[in-house]
């Protein structure tokens, strides 16, 4: 990924709450110098101060096959938003797109013990839908296992990041604040959203 400097993203903190704000990521590996992409639900955390990635894939997804292998990347990138030229203040301009997206490094570890499995997917329910871990707890122990062998978790540490925040930095203060307000009025809220970043940035 191409990343101007004044778009370089290097706050490990805002890199870390925006991966796990937006965690459904794609995991891409090459086999046979072909690329193979994945969108999976990510879990984030940091740990002796390394992030480490987990997931899983259906085992029936070979894609699991090549994880361990071969450097991995993971792109994190949710909201986004096209810039019309008339929130500038020249008519000399051309549209562009602002967006944000993290893209993480590293290699696979499969994770195969049966107990830490069933962690993962109970990590992984009280990230997205904490209330449904009581219909899941009271669930029949075969339907859980069956459900946990259909399944190939695995963690990643992330050896490389790179994150870049294209949110108009190189614009004017006015036109700037045009772009805000012309975001936070869409009806779409992925634009909303950038408006959103795009106020933490400049404010």
């Amino acid at each position: 990924m191409h990343i101007p400097e004044f778009n370089r993203l290097t706050d490990r903190n805002e890199i870390v709450d925006f991966m796990k704000q937006f965690s459904f990521a794609n995991i891409v590996s090459a086999k046979d110098n072909l690329p193979v992409a994945t969108p999976l639900p990510f879990l984030i955390k940091v740990k002796d101060e390394q992030i480490i990635l987990t997931s899983h894939f259906a085992k029936a997804n070979d894609h699991w096959k090549d994880i361990e292998n071969n450097q991995v990347l993971i792109i994190f990138s949710e909201p986004h938003a096209y810039i019309s030229p008339v929130n500038y203040d020249k008519d000399l301009n051309v549209p562009t797109w602002n967006y944000i997206s993290v893209h993480a490094y590293g290699k696979g570890t499969l994770i195969t013990e049966s107990e830490k499995v069933a962690e993962i997917l109970e990590a992984t329910i009280e990230n997205y839908e904490p209330t449904y871990r009581k219909q899941w707890d009271n669930f029949p122990e075969e339907y859980k296992s069956k459900m946990s062998k259909g399944i190939v978790a695995f963690e990643i540490v992330v050896t490389d990041i790179k994150a870049k925040d294209k949110l108009s930095q190189n614009r004017s203060e006015t036109e700037k604040l045009r772009i805000i307000e012309t975001l936070s009025k869409s009806e779409d809220s992925n634009e909303r959203q950038i408006a959103t970043f795009m106020k933490k940035e400049f404010h």
